[in-house]
């Protein structure tokens, strides 16, 4: 043995590591404690320092909600106030089907009734219906279900008192219609929209074109809420109150226009029309009185009425007016003065123009010596292409347009048409004499209405107006906005067109329009229509006439589509004018008429 002391071994496992100094690792430890609290602090000042306001006000904002203030849709009433539509307080009544499985009814501490088997006894004779198919809605696991909806006050007040728990409600409105199909195709209806909750949405007629006015303007609540959704007391509370709907008043008279569809379809029924139309105007200002189609939509349900009827075909189906339209070439010819109403001429029963075109009267007849006045009672074509082709194709486009052909009326109606009138440099050589006589243009039924409106009120058109004013909530009325009227021609040339036709009615087509007491003017009329087969295969039969002729009130106008018992509007037409305009005279306590005036000759030797 050298004495050298043995070397101590290192310990298995850490062979080759050297003991760290525990003063380092606590260093370390500190300035990284002491680093995260002054990231901390740093933080601290600038959301407390420069960040505090930003940052409240997002919070401020994630707890606030809002709320939609909705309004009730209001009334559409006819000139004396008749409810045509209104919104009714109705209730959908839904189930808890879970709560409902735990309600019981005792009477002296004995259990009577209880669950939903027993609710359905209850309630199926309130809600009108069979226990089963109620039950049917109330068994279940659902925490929410509609058991009924729409049902009348009434009748929750029937349900709420029975004390069902897990019955509950939710306020609605239903739009109703208490007058049915009256007018339907003019008031409208409401319904569901692809891009809008709920089913009051006006979707046509009155209810579309004013939808802004019967709505108002939705207001809007803001508050802030806490941690379980309920409203802070003491926190923001922000209202923008609601503005509520104006009613519409028409300037439809109900009676008068339940006369017009009731008249309509018993002629319908009588000569075998298809479809009908009647208008009823005032002379003075234009309203319009009553605007009846056959077979009005019923708002109530517009689901029974076929799509394509739903609208107003007295605003929207186009014809030819026919002889009609004969009283816009006299009084264009008279009011640039190329006859008078005795001018002469020679009527024969085929007349061929200047540029090779025949025309043919409706009976053949000789040579007739016929004045201006007897062309139009008698209702000759080849007379009144005679007398029109005096006037240059402008000028007969332009009368034909400041009628009001060509153009809307502007009655306030979303789907009126404006017919059709070709620009005169577009006429071919047959139509710029076929529209002296009421071809080669189509016009609706209003549009016709026009003419002779404008011819009884002194040759001053009035734009048609269905719509008389707005009620708002305070029952404050304000008055519809309407075009300023347009002289079309003379009060001299206007007050001569009206005694021709007060004659057409007194010795020509139009004897079957008399009214007892009342003289009155107006003009037959027979043409045609595109039919459903989409041709030109329809026949219209018309009337169109003024009452009292001395003192005009009003004008009545009746299409009849597709008669079966005759074509001529003299037959068909004239009656139900006469009819409508005696009620419409009598309800509106229009005086007799005073004596008649000595009229025009219609022939000459």
């Amino acid at each position: 043995m050298s004495g050298r002391p043995a070397r101590p071994r290192p310990q298995a496992g850490v062979a080759g590591l050297s003991v760290g100094n525990p003063l380092n690792r606590q260093r370390v430890i500190t300035l990284a404690i002491i680093g995260m609290l002054v990231v901390f602090a740093g933080r601290l000042v600038m959301i407390q320092g420069f960040n505090a306001e930003e940052l409240s006000t997002k919070a401020l904002e994630n707890r606030l909600a809002t709320a939609t203030i909705s309004t009730e849709r209001a009334d559409i009433v006819d000139r004396n106030g008749v409810v045509l539509a209104t919104s009714a307080e109705r209730f959908h009544v839904f189930v808890n089907q879970n709560d409902l499985k735990k309600w019981q009814r005792t009477e002296n501490q004995q259990v009577v009734a209880e669950g939903p088997l027993d609710a359905a006894k209850i309630l199926a004779p309130i809600l009108d219906t069979t226990e089963s198919e109620l039950a049917g809605l109330l068994v279940g696991d659902a925490d929410f279900a509609y058991v009924a909806k729409y049902v009348t006050p009434e009748t929750w007040d029937l349900i709420d008192a029975e004390e069902i728990s897990g019955i509950d409600y939710e306020p609605v409105t239903e739009r109703e219609y208490p007058n049915g199909a009256l007018a339907g195709n003019v008031v409208g209806f409401v319904g569901g929209k692809e891009d809008a909750q709920g089913v009051n949405w006006g979707l046509a007629g009155v209810e579309n074109s004013y939808e802004s006015v019967l709505l108002g303007e939705a207001g809007s609540f803001t508050y802030e809420r806490g941690g379980q959704g309920t409203a802070i007391p003491t926190g923001v509370l922000d209202e923008d109150p609601a503005s509520p709907g104006s009613d519409v008043m028409l300037t439809l008279d109900r009676d008068i226009q339940y006369y017009a569809q009731e008249r309509l379809q018993q002629a319908l029924d009588t000569t075998g029309g298809r479809q009908g139309i009647v208008v009823v105007q005032a002379v003075k200002g234009g309203e319009i009185l009553a605007l009846a189609d056959s077979g009005s939509v019923d708002p109530n349900d517009p689901g029974a009425t076929d799509a394509s009827l739903r609208g107003a075909a007295s605003v929207e189906d186009v014809f030819e007016p026919g002889s009609t339209g004969k009283a816009i070439t006299v009084a264009a010819a008279l009011e640039e003065g190329v006859v008078t109403p005795t001018s002469r001429f020679n009527v024969p029963y085929e007349y061929t123009t200047s540029n090779g075109q025949t025309f043919k009267d409706s009976h053949e007849h000789e040579t007739q010596q016929l004045t201006t006045s007897g062309i139009l009672v008698t209702s000759s074509n080849t007379g009144t292409v005679m007398i029109g082709e005096q006037l240059s194709e402008a000028k007969r486009y332009e009368y034909l347009s400041a009628f009001g052909f060509g153009e809307r009326t502007g009655v306030g109606m979303p789907t009126e048409s404006p017919g059709i009138l070709r620009n005169w440099e577009d006429w071919d050589g047959r139509t710029e004499y076929a529209v002296l006589y009421g071809q080669g243009v189509a016009v609706t039924a209003l549009q016709t209405s026009q003419v002779y409106q404008t011819l009884a009120n002194g040759g001053v058109r009035e734009q048609p107006s269905l719509v008389k004013g707005f009620v708002d909530a305070d029952g404050n009325f304000t008055e519809a906005e309407t075009s300023e009227p347009v002289r079309v021609v003379s009060e001299e040339t206007a007050d001569e067109v009206m005694l021709m036709l007060e004659d057409v009615t007194e010795s020509g087509t139009g004897g079957l329009a008399k009214i007892d007491g009342y003289r009155v003017a107006g003009k037959t009329g027979t043409a045609q229509a595109v039919g459903p087969s989409g041709d030109l295969d329809s026949i219209v039969a018309s009337f169109v006439g003024v009452a009292p002729a001395d003192d005009p009130e009003i004008v009545v106008s009746v299409i009849v589509f597709d008669p079966s018992s005759s074509i001529w509007g003299g037959e068909v037409a004239a009656p139900v004018f006469s009819d409508v305009a005696t009620f419409a005279l009598q309800a509106l306590r229009v005086p007799p008429s005073g004596p008649s005036d000595e009229m025009y000759p219609t022939t000459w030797e």
